[in-house]
Parts: structure tokens; C-alpha cells; sequence
């Protein structure tokens, strides 16, 4: 007897999980790819999305589609944006084609995805769902499978060639998570994610530092890693500034390498990780020791030498943190 293998789009969140189980109960091979955007959370553990993966009992793949995916789909998105800087329907069909253009190389048939009918408002209609597969080409091949949803849907070619048992698929719709869980329970799923949690793309505030940064320089991947960090400020003269908030954030600031910017530190007292544009002015230097050291237990009636690479200001810190308000991102 033929084995299938089918490829899922796998977040690691619950409804991914199910959609996994599901194919697998019908004694279908499954590989969970985890299509990198460069835009997940800031809590975003691929360890912990592979071990998810393999409790259903799929093979786990990481497909980087950073760089592709600022070049072609997050500036130009035919079907437009959701609340914030958030292409989701063209998204959704380029992941699609991704997995599409890699099916031989897994020698695999078909597509699974986790998405429930109705559940989010904009981009999980019936006619987004339909425009996510024309414009992921899958209408003629009709590959794209969601298990969840499937008897509210058209049948796909796995339903219609027999790969799959479509009475064994699900009709859920809607927001409402109770049959979820109760699969969840059912499986033993413990550890998930919960919905629409992880995505940056639909964050006000990572949306608003994402339109700030295109003002001044052209994105590429690794920008993205240095917005999901820390406090973001931009000076009046255009200079940007990013100060670490806690001890991870400070180890991360420091471990990225980011070219683009310098490496600030402060003298003798204890100080976030800060990073700011290079070429930067001695006036904007003094500003910016400022603000750094308002961020410490520094006193202001007492100066510090601040460190800019090899360039040294002597500075005091405002009085409040409310004089830096105006600056924040």
C-alpha cells in the first residue's frame, strides 16, 4: 500500500498540532515546516516549535524565507494589510508556495495547514481562505488541505483521490476554542501556543517602529532582529538609539553584531547595553549619554564618561525619564 506524506504549516500553536494529529491518525507521513518570516514573537523557541512538532509525531524543518519575504511580499502585498503592518492573506499564500515549490524535495504530496474557518476576521474568511489558494497557484493543483475546517470546504485533491478520509476531518469555525480543547485534552497537548500570538507583523508598536525604520534606511533581515529589542528612540536630528531593558535584552543587543550601529557603554556604573546610527554628531553624543544614563542609578548632579567606541562624552542624566518621553517609539 502507497504511503502519503504530506508537508504542514507549523507554527507550534494548538491548531497546528491538531491539524498534524490528524493526518497522522490517517497513517499519513508527516513533515512540519516552520516557514521563518523573520517576524515571529520575541519568545519564539524553535526548540521548543520542533518538540511540539514531534509530539504529534511529524519530522520538523526550519525553511528561512527571511530575505524573500521582505523583498517580495511585505512591501507589496496584493491583498493589502490587516490592522497593522500585516500582509496575513498574501503571507499565508507564500508560505503555500513555498511548500508547494519543495514537495518533491520531501517527496511529498500534499499541503496541511492548522487555519480554522472564521476565526480571524480578516484573513481567515471563506474568501480569503479561496484567495490564499489562487494566489498560492493551488487552484488547479488543489493541494492545500486544512484539516480543522475541511467539511465546511470545498474537498481537495487529497479528499478526492482517497489520500485522505474526508469524514475523519473536522467542521470547526469560528473563535471559539471548545473543541480545540477538548482535542487537546484528548491528545495529551499540554504545551502550546495560544491563537495570534505569533506574528510581531500585527503589533502596534512593532508595527510603528517598522514604518519609522523604512523612513530612514531599507530593511533587511537583519534590522528586524535589533526592532524586536529593547526601547527604540529616534532624536530629533533622524539619529536612532536602542537601550536594552533588562538583562536579556542587554546580552542580545551585545550578541548581535549589528553593523549599522555602535556599541555605547558607560564608565564605572552599571548601565543597559545600548546601541545608536553611526556618525553620529557631539551633540546627539551628549543627548545620548544623557538619556543612557537616565536609565541608571547615575546622579544628576554628577557627570560620567560614556563610551562611543573609542570617543569619550562627559555627561549627567536627566533629571527624570519623563524629559525623554518625547523621543520613544
Amino acid at each position: 500500500m502507497k504511503r502519503y506524506r504530506a508537508l504542514a504549516l507549523f507554527s507550534g500553536g494548538l491548531d497546528s498540532m491538531i491539524a498534524v494529529k490528524l493526518i497522522k491518525e490517517q497513517g499519513i507521513d508527516v513533515t512540519a515546516l516552520f516557514i521563518d518570516t523573520g517576524f515571529g514573537s520575541t519568545k519564539e523557541n524553535m526548540e521548543l516549535i520542533k518538540e511540539r512538532a514531534l509530539e504529534c509525531g511529524a519530522d520538523f524543518e526550519v525553511v528561512d524565507i527571511k530575505e524573500s519575504f521582505i523583498k517580495e511580499i511585505l512591501f507589496s502585498p496584493k491583498y493589502g494589510y490587516g490592522k497593522n503592518f500585516n500582509p496575513c492573506i498574501d503571507c499565508h499564500a507564500n508560505m503555500t508556495r513555498v511548500a508547494k515549490s519543495i514537495l518533491p524535495r520531501y517527496d511529498a504530496h500534499f499541503i496541511i495547514s492548522g487555519e480554522v474557518l472564521a476565526q480571524r476576521p480578516m484573513s481567515q474568511r471563506k474568501d480569503a481562505l479561496l484567495q490564499v489558494k489562487k494566489l498560492a497557484d493551488d487552484m488547479e493543483d488543489n493541494l492545500l488541505l486544512r484539516p480543522l475546517s475541511a467539511k465546511l470546504l470545498e474537498p481537495t485533491k487529497p479528499e478526492l483521490e482517497g489520500w485522505v478520509d474526508r469524514e475523519k476531518l473536522l467542521d470547526i469555525s469560528g473563535r471559539n476554542r471548545e473543541k480545540q480543547l477538548e482535542l487537546a485534552k484528548k491528545y495529551g497537548f499540554e504545551d502550546y501556543e495560544n491563537p495570534g500570538g505569533g506574528c510581531l507583523l500585527t503589533d502596534r508598536k512593532f508595527s510603528e517602529r517598522l514604518r519609522d525604520f523604512i523612513k530612514y534606511d531599507t530593511l533587511k533581515a537583519e534590522d528586524v532582529e535589533v526592532l524586536k529589542v529593547g526601547r527604540h528612540l529616534r532624536l530629533d536630528s533622524g539619529v536612532k538609539l536602542v537601550v536594552g531593558r533588562n538583562e536579556s535584552e542587554n546580552k542580545k543587543l551585545r550578541e548581535l553584531g549589528y553593523e549599522k550601529m555602535i556599541l555605547i557603554d558607560v564608565e564605572d556604573l552599571p548601565s543597559p547595553v545600548s546601541l545608536c546610527d553611526k556618525g553620529v554628531s557631539e551633540s546627539d553624543m551628549k543627548l545620548i549619554a544623557k538619556i543612557i544614563l537616565t536609565f541608571t542609578k547615575a546622579k544628576s548632579d554628577e557627570k560620567y564618561n560614556v563610551l562611543f567606541g573609542e570617543k569619550q562624552i562627559q555627561e549627567s542624566p536627566f533629571e527624570s525619564r519623563n524629559d525623554i518621553a518625547k523621543y520613544y517609539l
